[in-house]
């Protein structure tokens, strides 16, 4: 059976763009707007899991809660850990470490930021915690609240793209995907 999955990214935060990574600052008004936006013609959903991060849970939370539905967190689902990087943003690493950032982009999974997590961990991690959903829901309609990376890294698999276009994936805040999950796994996009 398929696991049909709702991918739904946070809206904007109140400390900004760059690396969020593990950091649990909050949405901004405009972020819960984002959200709500993206939700009104969504579903229907059967249930909705979330990153614990506050900016996805407490959207997650309430939503769930005016609909009526079960909600369930999972940690595995939360963004990518930068490691020194985190709260750091693209120009500030341009001028501290253009290097590191250029290898980064070139091939995520070929080059760690310092003291962060492998991709190739945190990809272990994220398909892992989508097979969990898969048995628990398949069959089912699922919204998941979170993150650029997850929803990046999910969208770049069930599209077939090389490793080195990761970070080529366009996922904006508030911005809502459909996946089709498989029990093999496989991922794709409806058509």
């Amino acid at each position: 059976m398929t696991l049909h999955l709702d991918l739904l990214r946070h809206g904007e935060t109140e400390c900004g763009g760059g690396l969020r990574g593990s950091l649990d600052d909050a949405l901004t008004e405009h972020g819960w707007r984002q959200m709500h936006a993206a939700v009104l013609e969504g579903g229907p959903w059967q249930q909705v899991v979330t990153s614990p991060l506050q900016r996805c849970a407490l959207f997650a939370e309430a939503l769930a809660g005016r609909m009526g539905l079960p909600l369930a967190v999972e940690p595995d689902l939360q963004e990518l850990h930068f490691g020194a990087w985190e709260g750091r943003s693209a120009a500030e690493l341009m001028v501290t470490d253009e290097a590191g950032l250029g290898r980064f982009w070139a091939d995520p999974y070929g080059f760690t930021p310092p003291d962060g997590e492998p991709v190739d961990d945190f990809r272990r991690r994220v398909l892992s915690a989508v097979g969990r959903l898969h048995r628990l829901y398949a069959g089912q309609r699922t919204l998941l609240v979170s993150h650029g990376g997850v929803m990046r890294l999910l969208l770049a698999q069930a599209r077939g793209l090389p490793r080195e276009q990761l970070l080529q994936v366009e996922v904006a805040n508030g911005a809502l995907f459909s996946l089709r999950v498989e029990a093999d796994g496989r991922l794709s996009e409806p058509t």
